[in-house]
């Protein structure tokens, strides 16, 4: 076993970790149990972050060429974002909304492939590093905003009930969870049409064609509608709160379809 997948797969153990003290601190947190999980997150981070350097090292190019490498990539972009909201906002039960994900996500990583190949003739493009990259940190924020809203609804549900114990106490205002749920959309939808734009850019140098109805273009194109819909009507309508939370939850489905379904499900010429 290569030294990169031995560094995978201690992230992986990590993460796991993290995802267990998560799902165990909304039952019982307590200061404690959030710094075991933060630490343990950080560990994840820094061994995943190794990982991705020797792939890079061993194979010449950002490690994003086949899919185990692009969800790998994908799980580190998120938990990146997130130990950032961490440290900026203080959000303590965001992990156990988030971590679950990110092992998840890895879980199904370590099950493809990990073999690295050379690079197709059509990869070998400095447009390669420039549009993923924009793409997985856009869906990266989305991820958090899903767990942003998730955090919404719950609190959400604790208001309404006048259950003030509990999650309640320990979860931020509604007000706090629905601006950063904006934040993140506002973060994530420039990227993801950058994204889109650098996509169509490449394809037109490597096929003659900015647009192929590839069902992975369709499919992001899907994605940006859903979010440039929830940006309008929270911007015209004034949609906030509740109805934000379920556009961002149902949004980032999507983007998982995207990014997995889209694969497995149908024929695209995307192998990342």
């Amino acid at each position: 076993m290569g030294v990169e997948l031995i560094l995978f797969e201690i992230a992986l153990t990590f993460y796991f970790a993290a995802a267990i003290v998560c799902v165990l601190e909304l039952f019982k947190g307590t200061r404690t149990t959030s710094k075991i999980m933060l630490s343990l997150a950080v560990a994840g981070f820094l061994f995943h972050a190794a990982n991705i350097i020797a792939r890079y090292v061993l194979s010449g190019h950002i490690p994003i060429a086949n899919l185990h490498e692009a969800s790998s990539f994908f799980s580190w972009c998120i938990v990146f974002l997130f130990l950032f909201l961490e440290y900026r906002y203080r959000l303590g039960l965001l992990g156990s909304f988030i971590m679950p994900v990110v092992f998840v996500i890895m879980l199904s990583s370590s099950m493809l492939p990990r073999k690295m190949e050379p690079l197709s003739p059509v990869l070998q493009s400095y447009w390669l590093g420039i549009h993923t990259v924009l793409a997985f940190v856009g869906d990266a924020a989305f991820a958090l905003a899903f767990g942003i809203g998730i955090m919404y609804l719950v609190q959400e549900h604790y208001v309404k009930s006048r259950h003030l114990g509990g999650l309640f106490q320990r979860l931020p205002s509604l007000q706090i969870l629905d601006e950063i749920n904006y934040r993140l959309i506002t973060i994530g939808f420039p990227l993801l049409t950058l994204a889109i734009i650098t996509g169509a850019l490449w394809a037109e140098s490597a096929w003659g064609s900015y647009w192929r109805w590839d069902p992975k273009e369709v499919w992001s194109l899907i994605t940006w509608f859903i979010y440039a819909v929830v940006l309008h009507v929270r911007l015209i309508a004034g949609w906030r709160g509740r109805r934000a939370a379920i556009l961002s939850i149902l949004g980032f489905c999507v983007v998982l379809f995207t990014f997995f379904g889209v694969n497995f499900i149908l024929q695209s010429k995307h192998t990342f």
